[in-house]
């Protein structure tokens, strides 16, 4: 049986101006995707930048992690915006990413939904579609993360994008598939043993035990490791040296070689 191909993927460059959250360099020593923050929900010019050539250098993938523009709120508050001005909303973020990371000679290798974002378009269809959309009129090439069985990815699909299915190494799952609400107790794991064990399972077994101990089955090409989680770096380190241990040493799902004439 030939062993799951599997990606490592984790939040970045959530910081703005002087103030910082996680810590993006020693992360991308030990994950192969960054879904970095655009500026919509964390980041900035400078930290973008930063991120960008840290992620070129060590030849981590590039993701643009799109979300609602709520700085105040981190990106995790749901905001019913127009879905014409969502695809505005997510084009730009795209290309302010990708500006970056054409200046560190690479590119954005994928998109990836934060937080409210991401959790509304696993059943919001109208949101889905214009996330979809935006991707789409941007590069159609860009495969995206996300929930399987969700509304975005199933959008995505249908309008000719590579869909990518996630799992979330240090988050609970209800019995439906979906993601605890980070208001409920339990929602974010932190013992590292816990984590790499579940996560060695989802990807050899596909499977993960929800909240009310049942089994939801997924299929997972990409596990996310969230940067601001406490102790992320440990969590990520553990669980890199242990898919290493087991033959599974995470690479990039997307291809993140800029081509030589600069051109798409």
């Amino acid at each position: 049986m030939t062993a799951p191909v599997i990606d490592l993927n984790s939040d970045l460059g959530e910081g703005f101006g002087q103030w910082t959250l996680g810590d993006d360099d020693a992360l991308l020593s030990i994950v192969s995707s960054a879904n970095v923050a655009c500026g919509y929900h964390a980041g900035d010019p400078s930290v973008m930048r930063r991120v960008c050539e840290l992620a070129a250098e060590r030849e981590v993938a590039i993701g643009a992690q799109v979300g609602y523009r709520d700085l105040a709120g981190f990106g995790r508050r749901f905001i019913d915006v127009d879905p014409r001005e969502l695809v505005n909303d997510v084009v730009y973020q795209i290309a302010a990413l990708d500006g970056f990371a054409k200046l560190a000679g690479t590119r954005v290798a994928y998109v990836k939904p934060h937080g409210a974002l991401y959790n509304a378009i696993v059943h919001h269809e109208a949101q889905a579609a214009a996330v979809a959309d935006a991707v789409s009129r941007y590069d159609a090439s860009l495969p995206v993360l996300g929930l399987p069985g969700s509304a975005w990815l199933r959008k995505a699909a249908e309008v000719g994008l590579t869909p990518v299915h996630e799992a979330f190494a240090d988050r609970a799952y209800t019995p439906e598939g979906t993601l605890v609400s980070r208001r409920e107790p339990g929602a974010v794991l932190r013992d590292p043993d816990e984590i790499v064990a579940r996560c060695l399972r989802m990807v050899t077994k596909g499977v993960v035990e929800a909240v009310d101990g049942t089994e939801v089955p997924l299929t997972v090409r990409s596990l996310c490791v969230h940067g601001d989680t406490e102790g992320a770096v440990e969590i990520a380190h553990r669980l890199r040296k242990e898919l290493d241990a087991a033959g599974l040493s995470p690479i990039p799902f997307a291809a993140s070689a800029a081509p030589a004439d600069g051109k798409r």
